[in-house]
């Protein structure tokens, strides 16, 4: 993984890197393996805990054994994280939306992995873009939190994309390639297989933009073209990428059928139950 930014950029910096590929079946056992991935990110919501564990509730109960061969998750906040276990049961995941990459100490307001392990809690999200944007976590601070995870034995979601100003000036590869490459620095191919990404274009996040299927592809081929630098081709293919982005009941479906979008992380249609449950419930 000694390699430059400026080399990952150079070796995708084609044009066949962003050439959307084609809708249909995923052809290939790797593309197969990748079991989908379905997830929700609460944020600041909701208000009271009566109502966190009612859309939980809700949510669990749209997981039956018709819905697809898919893991589920949904990412609350802190305080909500052990009521919310007790109700979803082994329906679904319960994971949280942030963690400090420290493990004791004078950080007022920090949860570490070793308190959210404790809870039972294996899966966080790093590198949201608004703990980017409005906290002003950097790469190496996000860094800090992957590595941490993968140290205490958990898993960890990690979260890139553009704004619409670089996508707007074809840099969404490039970005994507700087995140990808400082957000993993230092994690084994072996930990890969705890690491998720979910490729979430800030332009997109609760807009009710939605990327194209066509051109999240694209980008999806593009993250997975770096990871296959930064590691090689086996680990590459099996990474899971998400596609994050105001990803909506009527959405899905077709997102879902790029060959390397391997499922969603959610955020303003996790509130609504009806809604998440439609797209927990994609059609394949």
């Amino acid at each position: 993984m000694k390699l430059s930014v400026a080399t990952l950029i150079a070796t995708l910096a084609t044009a066949a890197a962003f050439a959307p590929s084609p809708m249909g079946v995923r052809s290939g056992s790797q593309l197969d393996a990748r079991k989908p991935f379905i997830s929700g990110n609460w944020k600041l919501n909701p208000q009271t805990k009566e109502e966190a564990l009612v859309l939980a509730r809700e949510i669990a109960d749209s997981v039956t054994d018709a819905s697809p061969d898919a893991d589920v998750a949904l990412f609350v906040p802190y305080v909500f994280i052990e009521a919310a276990m007790g109700v979803v049961g082994n329906k679904l995941m319960i994971g949280a939306e942030g963690v400090c990459p420290e493990i004791n100490g004078a950080f007022t307001g920090a949860v570490s992995t070793s308190m959210l392990d404790s809870v039972g809690v294996k899966w966080a999200l790093a590198g949201h873009s608004e703990r980017r944007v409005i906290y002003g976590e950097t790469d190496e601070y996000i860094n800090g939190q992957c590595l941490k995870l993968i140290e205490q034995g958990m898993s960890v979601m990690l979260c890139i994309g553009e704004s619409e100003s670089e996508y707007d000036a074809n840099l969404a590869g490039a970005v994507c390639a700087v995140q990808l490459k400082k957000g993993l620095a230092g994690i084994s191919k072996k930990d890969m297989d705890r690491v998720v990404i979910a490729y979430e274009p800030i332009w997109a996040i609760g807009t009710g933009k939605v990327a194209t299927p066509e051109v999240a592809q694209s980008v999806h081929k593009t993250c997975r073209s770096i990871l296959e630098v930064m590691y090689d081709q086996e680990t590459a293919d099996s990474v899971r990428i998400l596609y994050g982005g105001s990803v909506a009941p009527d959405s899905v479906d077709s997102l879902m059928a790029m060959p390397d979008i391997d499922g969603a992380l959610v955020g303003g249609a996790s509130l609504d139950s009806t809604k998440f449950a439609r797209i927990i419930n994609f059609q394949s």
